[in-house]
């Protein structure tokens, strides 16, 4: 499931970057940073890869969820702040979505 997860986030990413004149490195992929101090978008950046995101996360799952929520945004710790925050974000709502996600 994870990995299903790293593959769809880097897959946007990696069309992001073809339009990017400063590329998002992807080097040490869990620990891209999304929003914040040291992140790789502004607020309407990540509203787009965020929507890019689900809609390839509807694709590959045939569910819904959402990464914009009250409850994304509410969270102790974001689930922008990196890669692997957001996969593990995800994989609580695929789970709530009743996806079995093996993990």
């Amino acid at each position: 499931m994870q990995e299903r997860l790293l593959k769809i986030i880097l897959d946007v990413i990696s069309e992001l970057n073809e339009r990017r004149d400063q590329k998002i490195s992807t080097d040490n992929p869990l620990d891209v940073s999304f929003y914040g101090n040291s992140a790789v978008f502004d607020s309407m950046q990540l509203v787009n890869f965020l929507a890019r995101v689900e809609e390839a996360i509807e694709d590959e799952f045939d569910v819904e969820i959402s990464l914009t929520s009250e409850k994304a945004v509410s969270q102790r710790i974001s689930p922008f702040s990196s890669t692997r925050r957001l996969i593990e974000f995800a994989i609580g709502e695929l789970e709530e979505a009743g996806v079995a996600t093996g993990a």
